[in-house]
């Protein structure tokens, strides 16, 4: 498996300005509504200093600028992924998809201490790591993240804003876990472009 970090971000902060706008209603439902503002503002900075002078290979930035500068529950725990991956891929640019995310994954819990079925972001990036460690694929990986971001619809939230608005999202997917499982699509579609996980 091989993929480039720059047009991976690139893809992937294409894909989260398409869906901003569900983005937002989504988090609206189970938080303070500005989930698809802080993904996108934080991907087009990452962007800006990628076509920059002396730019990382792209998820360095992008872990530094979510960690720095993007507000709410979300940029820490995004910056944390994203630095995760970009160790991983500074010691092997082809396993260090796997490894990262893996150790995003345990970087995330350990801050958050959510599990699988809480309905967080977890619920996406679990299975996709899983995916990645087993050596299935990109698109096998982006699959099992977006099978996991649908089924938090089904969920009663208890981690994270949304466990103080009880029922109110039952029904909707949490957001944090589409955001992550664009991510994955952005990277499926570096290998095919024609790939889609069907997220909207």
């Amino acid at each position: 498996m091989t993929a480039t970090a720059a047009p991976v971000l690139r893809r992937y902060a294409e894909s989260v300005a398409a869906a901003h706008d569900e983005l937002t209603r989504l988090d609206q439902a189970s938080g303070d509504g500005d989930f698809g503002d802080n993904l996108r503002s934080g991907l087009t900075r990452v962007l800006a200093e990628l076509d920059g002078p002396g730019a990382g290979h792209g998820f360095d930035v992008a872990g530094r600028v979510f960690l720095d500068e993007v507000g709410g529950t979300s940029g820490p725990l995004f910056g944390l992924l994203f630095t995760e991956i970009a160790r991983a891929l500074d010691e092997d640019p082809v396993g260090g998809w796997a490894r990262g995310a893996a150790a995003g994954l345990a970087a995330i819990q350990r801050v958050g201490e959510a599990e699988v079925g809480d309905r967080t972001l977890v619920d996406a990036l679990a299975p996709a790591a899983a995916e990645l460690e087993r050596g299935t694929g990109f698109a096998a990986a982006a699959r099992a993240a977006a099978e996991g971001a649908r089924a938090t619809a089904g969920l009663r939230a208890r981690r994270g804003r949304a466990s103080y608005v009880g029922e109110r999202a039952r029904g909707l997917p949490d957001p944090g876990a589409m955001g992550v499982a664009l991510l994955f699509e952005a990277l499926a579609t570096t290998e095919d472009p024609d790939f889609s996980a069907g997220l909207f």
